[in-house]
């Protein structure tokens, strides 16, 4: 009997898993199309890494570049696609490793003294989780990495 509920458990399982992982591919590749559609509408070019974070650099800083254990000093300003902005700050400081996965992805294509734009699916930012009543929202994020500490 309790070979059965095992089984039971672990193919149910299995299929939940299923679903939340073609979920994920669903909303990365919508995501994908309003970023495409984003950076054709304002005339933009980016690069894209393999997770499918797109990002911009406008001025690529030095050869020092952050690794994830660092912490850095930021200005920068966030928003959606329709260009409310949701976050911004000045000279402000956090450790890398704290922050949404789309930044650990991106920040790190720049140098100190960088400047550029990051454009993040929503499961590489805050994903279902409503900001400013925006579930699985795509991020952009205007950047200037003033230093690595």
């Amino acid at each position: 009997m309790n070979k059965i509920l095992i089984v039971f458990v672990c193919f149910f399982s299995l299929i939940s898993c299923g679903k939340d992982s073609n979920d994920q591919q669903k909303q990365l590749e919508k995501d994908i199309k309003i970023i495409k559609d984003y950076l054709v509408t304002h005339n933009l070019t980016a690069e894209k890494t393999v997770h499918g974070v797109y990002y911009i650099i406008e001025e690529p800083g030095n050869e020092k570049k952050p690794k994830v254990t660092d912490t850095i000093i930021m200005n920068y300003k966030g928003y959606f696609t329709d260009g409310f902005v949701f976050d911004s700050g000045n000279q402000a400081t956090f450790p890398l490793y704290n922050l949404i996965h789309g930044w650990q992805i991106g920040i790190p294509k720049f140098g100190k003294g960088g400047k550029g734009k990051l454009l993040i699916p929503s499961q590489y930012g805050y994903g279902a989780k409503k900001v400013n009543n925006r579930a699985n929202a795509v991020l952009i994020f205007d950047i200037e990495l003033l230093d690595i500490l």
